[in-house]
């Protein structure tokens, strides 16, 4: 085995006949953002929901942190750390921000002062969550949805963080705190994989980065590297 974090190795999703991603390798060092990125219907979302058990893979495997989780149910990835943000945010509307948070926390059976703590820091990252804790998760903005998805997870204390579209609806300025948030908890030391049709403010945070086309990985390499590619800048950056 490698150092790699996650190590995936001829990763297949099938959608009936039809093959959504075609025998992937991947590898995600420790403690780096790495980016996968694609045009619709790539195979970016089939990729995340197999590395989180959320769909079957057709082939292939999967190692986390050492331990083969190929054959895991989703629950038990989380459980060991792979935790993820779904595309869409999925938050639970009908439950307080500060619910939504505190369910984030349950597979790990955290007391109430670990969850204090980790609400704490939390807030720190989000500081209109704090503002709107007993409010509706319904009734929060778009950002604030997204920034509540991600708090939950990270109430979680994932090893690994996957993030399918973070940006997907948000204005401008919101994306970009979104980005900056991401560059502030990989500092904190959290390894992210970032699912991400904005190519540019993908690649600009990544350390490494696979590009994706009709299932299979076509280009990878360090995330400057591609952002300045002429291949990666006709097809994806208008250049």
């Amino acid at each position: 085995m490698s150092t790699s974090l996650l190590s995936v190795r001829g990763l297949s999703v099938h959608y009936g006949h039809v093959a959504a991603v075609r025998g992937i390798d991947l590898d995600l060092a420790p403690g780096q953002i790495t980016t996968l990125v694609g045009a619709n219907g790539a195979g970016k979302s089939s990729t995340l929901l197999a590395l989180s058990g959320l769909i079957a893979a057709a082939g292939g495997s999967v190692h986390f942190d050492g331990a083969d989780i190929s054959a895991m149910a989703a629950h038990t990835r989380v459980q060991r750390g792979l935790v993820q943000v779904a595309e869409g945010r999925a938050t639970l509307t009908t439950l307080t921000v500060r619910e939504n948070l505190e369910l984030g926390a349950y597979s790990r059976k955290a007391n109430g002062a670990q969850r204090a703590r980790d609400m704490d820091n939390i807030f720190d990252l989000f500081p209109r969550l704090q503002e709107r804790q007993t409010s509706l998760a319904g009734n929060l903005s778009g950002g604030e949805q997204q920034m509540l998805a991600i708090g939950r997870a990270l109430m979680a204390r994932p090893k690994l963080l996957l993030l399918d579209e973070p940006s997907m609806g948000l204005a401008p300025l919101i994306v970009q705190e979104v980005f900056r948030t991401l560059r502030r908890i990989n500092a904190q030391g959290l390894t992210i994989f970032l699912v991400e049709q904005n190519v540019r403010q993908a690649l600009k945070i990544s350390q490494h980065a696979y590009v994706l086309e009709n299932g299979e990985i076509v280009l990878q390499g360090p995330g400057n590297a591609l952002l300045a590619d002429p291949k990666v800048q006709a097809a994806y950056l208008g250049g």
